[in-house]
Order: structure tokens, then C-alpha cells, then sequence
């Protein structure tokens, strides 16, 4: 697995679009073999991401980033642990032990100065089951598989038997990098040392998939200090964004003609699921 981090005299970068270099972490069964300090050339953030992708970068860690950098990471196949800060060495030593959370979905920050409101659309901010708010490696930091790019087929359902989620619906195996952080971690896990072709079930429990609902996640706001929360309804999901750019997905859960009250837990938070993956291939990463 490749590691980059947006780099500045030894700490973590805060402005990944105006990123001048980068630190990238060669890692294996969970440990840092080598680094290396690489030039950006000035790019843009659409350019940053095809330079990461260029160089297989598989976790991207840096401080702020916005929503346009962000899709383009997730275009290129790149996990994202934004909100870091600090020594560069020590959010990778972070990461690697699980303990580095992504705050571009972490409620820390809402009450900054700076928030504007996007329409969130139909569809959950990470949609099915990716791995959605926490960066951690997952569970998944051994086995065959880790590190490498794996497709998968999969069916997701609730314990009544209700399906929410199926890539077999939609004709198309999903592909990610197997312990990056990109998946849940009971999804990572599973797949960590299937073979080609095989099938497993697995039932997750919250820990392992979204974790319990946090009190702390439920805020409200002044519709005054929130451009656009004037035309919000209870029930929509909406896109916060905060002063360093980084957007937050939020369902409103509340609001009356002063205040909006959000919840950035997310929707599947506290349920249990089940999956059945089907492993249909796996490749190593080119270098």
C-alpha cells in the first residue's frame, strides 16, 4: 500500500489544493519501508489527484480539502483521510494503528464560521455500504488481499431480510483497494483472504460497519448564519460545508423558523447488516 500525505517542513499540510509537495509512505503488513518527498509542479487539485493516481497512491492524508478534490480523489480510486494535522510521520503511524478519523464527516467542526449549504441530492453521501466518515486501514490489515485492487460482487440486507444494496442489480462487480479504508471494516475483512470465485456471508455488527449513532453528531444552527437553510425540509440530506472547504453529509432533522437542527450520523448507524460477497478478482497494484 502507498500512503501520500500533503506535506509541509515535516507537518501536515491544511490546503490540499495549494499543496506544494507531497510525502508518500511505502507500507507493508503494516509498516513504513520507505518514503519519499515528491513535488506537486503547482497543480490544481483535479491535477493532484491524476499525479496521486499516477503514482498508485492508495490513501490519500491531508488537512482541508473541498468537494471538488474530494470527487476527484474518489474518481481516481484514492481513499481520503482529510482533517489531519500535525507531524506528517505521526498521522501515517496514526492511520496504520486505526486511530486517524476523518473530519471532513466529523461534526468537530460544523460551528465554524464559513458553513454554506449544497442540496445532498437523492443518494447518501457514499452510497451502499463504502466506507464513509472513518479513514482507518479497517479491519482488514492482513491477508492475502490487502493492498491489493479487488472487484467484488455483493448483496446487502438488514436482519428482516430486506435488501438494501446489491452490485448485482446494478450488472457491475465494485472494485476498490482492499484495506485502504475505502469499505466498511467487516466488508474489508471479509475479502481480506477470500480466493478468486469464492462466496462468503457475513453478518456485521454496528461496530463493524457504521458504528452507533453519536448524540454528539445532532447539532442545530441559526437559519441566519446558514445561506440557503431558509428552503431546507425535515428528512432532506444537504451537503455543509465548513470553513476549510470540506463538505459534510447531514439529513435535517429538525427545524423551525429560527433554527435547523442536522444529524450527521449516518443513515445505517446503529444496524446490523448482512452481506454476501462474491470475490470476482483481484490484481496487484502497478508501482
Amino acid at each position: 500500500m502507498k500512503i501520500a500525505v500533503a506535506y509541509e517542513n515535516g507537518e501536515v499540510f491544511q490546503h490540499f489544493g495549494h499543496t506544494e509537495q507531497f510525502k508518500v509512505y511505502e507500507i507493508e503488513d503494516g509498516q513504513v519501508t520507505d518514503t519519499a518527498v515528491i513535488g506537486s509542479g503547482g497543480s490544481g487539485h483535479g491535477a493532484l489527484a491524476g499525479l496521486l493516481a499516477d503514482r498508485a497512491i492508495d490513501v490519500l492524508i491531508c488537512g482541508g480539502i473541498g468537494g471538488g478534490a474530494q470527487a476527484a480523489l474518489s474518481e481516481a480510486g484514492i481513499a481520503l483521510c482529510a482533517g489531519a494535522s500535525g507531524n506528517a510521520d505521526e498521522a501515517v503511524a496514526a492511520f496504520l494503528r486505526g486511530e486517524l478519523v476523518n473530519t471532513g464527516a466529523n461534526c468537530d467542526h460544523h460551528h465554524d464560521d464559513g458553513h454554506s449549504c449544497h442540496d445532498h441530492g437523492e443518494d447518501h453521501a457514499c452510497g451502499g455500504h463504502e466506507g464513509c466518515g472513518g479513514c482507518r486501514p479497517g479491519a482488514a490489515n492482513q491477508g492475502r488481499n490487502v493492498g491489493k485492487t479487488v472487484r467484488a460482487h455483493y448483496r446487502g440486507t438488514f436482519n428482516d431480510g430486506t435488501q438494501f444494496d446489491s452490485s448485482y442489480d446494478r450488472g457491475e462487480p465494485l472494485e476498490f483497494v482492499c484495506g485502504a479504508g475505502m469499505m466498511i471494516p467487516g466488508f474489508d475483512a471479509a475479502v481480506a483472504d477470500m480466493e478468486v470465485g469464492q462466496t462468503v456471508q457475513v453478518h456485521l455488527s454496528p461496530a463493524e460497519a457504521y458504528g452507533e449513532p453519536d448524540p454528539a453528531a445532532i447539532f442545530t444552527i441559526e437559519i441566519s448564519q446558514l445561506p440557503g437553510a431558509e428552503d431546507l425540509s425535515v428528512g432532506q440530506q444537504v451537503y455543509l460545508q465548513d470553513s476549510y472547504g470540506r463538505p459534510i453529509p447531514v439529513r435535517v432533522a429538525a427545524r423551525d423558523e429560527q433554527t435547523v437542527t442536522f444529524d450527521a450520523n449516518h443513515e445505517m448507524a446503529g444496524r446490523e447488516l448482512n452481506f454476501t460477497i462474491e470475490l470476482v478478482e483481484v490484481r496487484d497494484r502497478s508501482h
